[in-house]
């Protein structure tokens, strides 16, 4: 069995490939894990074209959602992004806060930080900024985000409580997260549950959704709200990878659920009146 630490530079190094690859086939894979499916739809991602602040050469089509649009974003507001890739988020994000803001994007591939920073020096942004970092450990001091928001992140990451508990540090009192991510309802079959492309395409490292809701609680957050909720479809062509015919009708009768969900949660106001955290 791998290590936690093993199974993260399985994924630093399959996104280092990817930030190299182009949007379609990204798109075209399960969160761009290669073994790209013939049929032509998108499995995860959802159409940022139309948000302000869009950016093409920052879009590698890799998300499950799209957190910005449902993350209650302000101007002047403080935006971390988990998991930036090549920035698109941060720079929608940054269309809503607009100059008096500040956005922070982190991810621990150096492929995809020069890559954001390169876009965000196009664009002549000087309010966003991409750190290199774990986000179980964030390169960022408490209580200082407004917003916290990621996209289809948090699934590759094996110790999910961690990060949870880094949002909870980095928000101020009152601020909030809005996150896209992968979630089962229902056990997937062993054989994909331990194929490494599949792990970093999403699925297997994904988590049953009662835990995923479950973590969020035991962090200490409120105001828990289920935004979004689709059902993720793998095509035939790329299950027959790795299962056989039977197993892949055995699957599909199997009644086993994977969803991209946007789930929203609030950090509590901070402690005033005397007696308030009794």
């Amino acid at each position: 069995m791998q290590t936690e630490q093993e199974l993260k530079e399985l994924v630093r190094q399959k996104y280092s490939e990817i930030a190299l690859q182009d949007k379609e086939t990204n798109m075209s894979s399960c969160c761009g894990a290669g073994g790209c499916s013939t049929e032509v739809y998108n499995i995860m991602s959802d159409d940022y074209t139309k948000l302000e602040g869009y950016n093409a050469d920052a879009d590698l089509g890799l998300g499950c959602g799209l957190p910005t649009e449902f993350a209650q974003i302000k101007k002047g507001d403080v935006v971390v992004d988990l998991g930036s890739g090549a920035g698109n988020d941060c720079f929608i994000a940054r269309a809503v806060t607009g100059e008096s803001g500040k956005i922070i994007g982190i991810d621990f591939t150096e492929a995809m930080i020069e890559k954001a920073r390169t876009n965000a020096e196009k664009l002549g942004f000087n309010n966003v900024e991409f750190r290199y970092g774990d986000i179980e450990k964030m390169p960022i001091t408490a209580n200082v985000a407004d917003v916290v928001v990621s996209n289809c992140v948090l699934n590759l990451v094996p110790n999910k409580s961690n990060v949870f508990k880094e949002i909870f540090r980095v928000l101020k009192p009152g601020g909030h997260f809005s996150i896209s991510d992968v979630v089962l309802v229902g056990e997937l079959p062993e054989k994909l549950q331990h194929v490494a492309e599949m792990y970093a395409g999403c699925i297997s490292g994904a988590i049953q959704k009662a835990d995923y809701m479950g973590l969020i609680t035991s962090t200490g957050f409120k105001e828990i709200t289920l935004q979004k909720e689709k059902a993720i479809i793998i095509p035939d062509d790329i299950l027959s990878s790795y299962l056989s015919p039977d197993e892949i009708t055995k699957f599909k009768e199997s009644g086993l659920g994977i969803y991209s969900v946007t789930v929203f949660a609030k950090k509590p106001e901070a402690c005033c009146a005397p007696g308030c955290c009794n």
